[in-house]
């Protein structure tokens, strides 16, 4: 296997005496390959996936992948480590589809979630120079539709404590107006709820209606709101007295936490008797949803929503039946 390691996966290999037949030396016999070391013993996994989490970051990963990429890479890791007799490709590579096959009966997890450790292992292992998995099929993905809610339900989660009789004291009634701030740029921009609880004061143009967002891979977009969150936020602003440097804050003058914001949501959600799920995510679906149904440009909504790829933003256009059937009815087939 020693035309499948980069330089990379050769500064990998534990230092030892080469020994014949390692992975470094190894001889085939037939179409395999015969191995007298485990791989786990001829690589240093723990500091190749710590180089490899240095590389995503490097690469402008987003947090939330990296942790994501991390939980994957290193449950992995922990399977093999169970796994005895890894010393050539077939054993190794038949130690990943057992794993695979724990993941689905053993923990139930999603079709999707097969197909993201497959490709997150294949892309780990490829980083390390290990070419084993390379000939491993990537799973098919199911195309779920975006859920989201309607505009009378956006309508009444944004307003849902507008008549709260227990605001009594001027710091609940600041965090009310403060949370329905929150929830009418969540839907009003689109906004990833990272990219809200790390909004600065100084990126928002009230004289614009733009704020400067900066997105996934550390990329910046301008994104627009209406006029109604407009007064929401001077209205804000001129009641906080204060000049922080993120928009939401806490009592300590800490930004807010995603945890918080969904947390808040599913308040809102039950005091405005929504029975659906309600997450910020929901939320920027239902934007995407609303605007297209409006007539905007799928392209447009792209850039809004800062997706690399028109195919991510495409699902959007399968997302409102109503208003499919509507034109159907409309257009009076002969």
């Amino acid at each position: 296997m020693a035309d499948t390691m980069n330089q990379y996966s050769n500064q990998m290999r534990r230092n030892r005496d080469p020994v014949p037949g390692n992975y470094g030396d190894v001889a085939a016999e037939g179409n395999s390959y015969i191995v007298e070391e485990s791989i786990l013993d001829k690589f240093d996994f723990p500091e190749m996936i710590e180089d490899y989490l240095i590389e995503l970051e490097i690469r402008n990963y987003s947090r939330n992948t990296i942790k994501t990429y991390k939980s994957i890479v290193i449950n992995f890791y922990d399977f093999l480590k169970s796994e005895k007799n890894l010393t050539d490709e077939r054993r190794v590579l038949r130690a990943f589809k057992k794993y695979i096959q724990f993941l689905k009966r053993d923990k139930g997890v999603s079709q999707n979630y097969i197909y993201l450790v497959t490709v997150v292992c294949k892309k780990f292992f490829e980083f390390g120079g290990i070419q084993i998995l390379n000939e491993v099929q990537t799973p098919k993905r199911t195309k779920s539709l975006p859920k989201h809610l309607n505009e009378k339900e956006v309508e009444n989660l944004i307003n849902a404590f507008d008549s709260e009789e227990e605001c009594n004291t001027d710091y609940k009634q600041m965090i009310n107006l403060r949370n329905k701030v929150i929830l009418a740029l969540l839907y009003s921009s689109g906004l990833r709820v990272s990219e809200l609880v790390t909004l600065q004061t100084d990126n928002v143009d009230l004289h614009e209606r733009t704020m400067r967002i900066r997105g996934k891979g550390e990329k910046d977009r301008i994104v627009l709101f209406d006029d109604e969150t407009k007064i929401l936020i001077e209205d804000y602003i001129d009641k906080t007295g204060e000049d922080y440097e993120f928009l939401f804050v806490n009592r300590s003058g800490n930004h807010l936490t995603p945890r918080y914001i969904q947390m808040m949501i599913k308040t809102h959600a039950e005091k405005a008797g929504i029975k659906k799920k309600v997450t910020p995510h929901i939320l920027r679906h239902s934007f995407a949803t609303h605007l297209l149904k409006n007539g905007v440009d799928i392209r447009a909504i792209q850039q809004l929503l800062g997706h690399s790829n028109l195919s991510t933003t495409q699902i959007y256009t399968s997302v409102d039946m109503q208003t499919l059937k509507n034109v159907y009815d409309r257009a009076k087939l002969v």
